[in-house]
């Protein structure tokens, strides 16, 4: 099983990197070239602040590995419809966190996870709109914000889509598949080392326009 490192977080900023200098990735890495479900998250970190989401996209159907961090590394920092753009001015307070999924399940019912372990992909139907939703959060979601297993349900709901009362009969409709993830978080002061030590260079913008 491929387990997420530092290489692929570095590989993210230097694709970022490369990205803004209108220039080909160098050098492509050479962690394993498995494929696996993956995901890309950018935040911001600013002077010791809790770091805030700037991007997060991610694929749940298996990619090659390498170019699914390549994809998801400019997806999720540029086409995030959620938050603008991360311009170049921001790269040296961007931290980057690749989660690799595994372990998909059928759960029991919408309560059969455990927050902090597993990662939650929901389906249900709006009964509004006759329309089919879904939605996923990453292990570390709900345990980041605090929320029981309830309340994670809840606001992944929300997130799908859906603007109607949420009651315990819709609930127990949810179809809900669980996994499980490995992930790496890098700040950009950590890629900046990472560098200087593997290659003897520094990364650096041409433009920071």
């Amino acid at each position: 099983m491929v387990v997420a490192n530092r290489e692929m977080a570095a590989f993210c900023f230097d694709v970022l990197v490369a990205h803004y200098n209108r220039d080909a990735v160098d050098p492509v890495p050479d962690f394993d070239k498995a494929v696996h479900p993956l995901f890309v998250t950018w935040k911001t970190a600013i002077n010791g602040y809790e770091p805030y989401l700037r991007g997060c996209v991610g694929t749940l159907e298996a990619r090659d590995i390498i170019n699914g961090f390549k994809d998801y590394a400019l997806t999720s920092a540029l086409k995030d419809q959620r938050f603008p753009p991360i311009h170049p001015r921001e790269l040296s307070q961007l931290q980057c966190t690749v989660s690799v999924l595994t372990d998909y399940e059928r759960s029991l019912h919408y309560l059969d996870w455990e927050v902090g372990k597993h990662g939650l992909i929901i389906e249900f139907h709006d009964p509004y709109r006759n329309k089919l939703l879904s939605g996923t959060y990453l292990p570390e979601v709900p345990l980041q914000s605090g929320w029981t297993r309830e309340q994670a349900i809840d606001s992944l709901m929300r997130k799908a889509g859906y603007q109607g009362t949420i009651a315990e009969g819709l609930r127990r409709q949810i179809i809900l598949t669980r996994y499980q993830s490995s992930l790496y978080t890098m700040h950009y002061n950590e890629y900046v080392s990472y560098v200087q030590l593997t290659r003897g260079s520094t990364p650096t913008l041409i433009k920071m326009t």
